[in-house]
């Protein structure tokens, strides 16, 4: 999972600079470091797609998240449940649904969402590990290629 990580990193980067936009973020919640992105799905390989079946299309964003345990001195991935919502600017409302994939010691979770040209949404995320809960809320601008 590395691979794809460090796969979808080098792409969010690329994202980024053509959209002038930051690509991948990180928040501090609690005992959680967790690491975000949103990246529309023509920036993976069709490998990469494939292998994690992501729909590579214009129309298709993909949430990327991974969360690990600041308490811990290695910081290792840490294994929670992932809920959440994306609103449009007309009020739409997506459930997100994630999976869960496990490469090695990485845990990743992954969600596709639906997007047109130029649409913003609004994400609102619920991250809990049974002890701990916290929101992840950021906004992010999806943009047909």
């Amino acid at each position: 999972m590395k691979h794809i990580f460090k796969s979808l990193m080098v792409v969010a980067l690329l994202a980024g600079f053509i959209s002038s936009a930051s690509a991948e973020n990180m928040k501090k919640l609690g005992s959680f470091n967790v690491h975000y992105m949103a990246i529309g799905a023509t920036f993976l390989t069709p490998e990469i797609a494939k292998t994690y079946g992501i729909e590579r299309s214009r129309y298709n964003g993909l949430i990327n998240i991974s969360v690990l345990d600041n308490s811990q001195k290695s910081t290792p991935a840490k294994s929670v449940k992932i809920t959440g919502t994306a609103r449009n600017d007309i009020g739409q409302i997506k459930t997100l649904d994630f999976d869960e994939v496990k490469e090695g010691q990485a845990i990743y979770y992954l969600s596709q969402l639906k997007y047109s040209d130029e649409e913003t949404f609004y994400f609102d995320i619920t991250i809990s590990d049974g002890k701990e809960s916290h929101n992840l809320k950021f906004t992010q601008k999806f943009y047909v290629d």
